[in-house]
């Protein structure tokens, strides 16, 4: 049976099952509440006012499609935010803007957190692409050893999950920061972009808490089969 259609496997990772639906529903709740409140500036200009200011003037930025997709490229010094971030002047906008901003910003000053990150995410996809391919052959085969090799692979994808919390946490610090600093959201607005971003932080959070489940419900699942034989 596929491990993705177990139900010991659904049982074990459902906490961070519920704790993504919720999450999930606390951004697009917070992120509606904070479309609905002017700003000064658009999204991409309140990006470009914090990147300039930092002296991160070689960062561009760029406006793609979609919903959520908005991110930064460390590879292309690129800033990319989604069309109704780019271009709206609320609240939710200049808030996930600085947010992506934060992380051109850490990129810029050498954050040590971003950079360990960004050199792990290679074996974070090889491990979620391949660690579970593996795994599943061992166990089926009953390889112990290459099982336990699908899952040190996926302890990649594990270890990119734990050091890009705090990579999250600090873009979203840095936020708000310049938010207030620069003058473009009024602190007694912030509730609405904090509302946001710490939202999006649980996002995170669930998909950490998933990995580690997984990853012992791997772990579990190979050691009783090795206690069996």
């Amino acid at each position: 049976m596929p491990i993705f259609f177990d139900p010991n496997y659904l049982l074990a990772v459902a906490p961070a099952m519920l704790l993504a639906f919720w999450a999930q529903w606390r951004v697009r709740s917070s992120f509606a509440a904070a479309a609905e409140q002017p700003a000064p500036l658009s999204g991409a200009a309140a990006a470009r006012h914090i990147l300039d200011s930092a002296g991160a003037t070689d960062v561009q930025i760029e406006e793609v499609p979609g919903d959520l997709t908005d991110h930064y490229d460390p590879r292309e010094k690129v800033l990319r935010l989604s069309h109704h971030v780019y271009g709206s002047r609320s609240l939710a906008a200049v808030g996930i803007a600085a947010h992506e901003a934060g992380h051109a910003l850490q990129d810029a000053q050498g954050y040590a957190m971003m950079t360990v990150r960004n050199a792990a995410v290679g074996v974070a996809q090889i491990g979620s692409g391949v660690g579970l391919f593996v795994f599943m052959i061992g166990l089926g085969m009953a390889l112990a050893p290459l099982a336990w090799l699908g899952i040190a692979l996926f302890a990649g994808t594990v270890f990119f999950q734990l050091v890009n919390l705090p990579v999250e946490f600090d873009a979203s610090n840095r936020a708000k920061a310049q938010l207030v600093e620069l003058g473009i959201v009024p602190t007694s607005e912030m509730s609405y972009v904090n509302n946001v971003l710490n939202a999006a932080a649980w996002t995170y959070v669930a998909g950490t808490l998933q990995s580690i489940l997984t990853i012992l419900y791997y772990a579990s699942l190979l050691s009783g089969r090795s206690s069996d034989e």
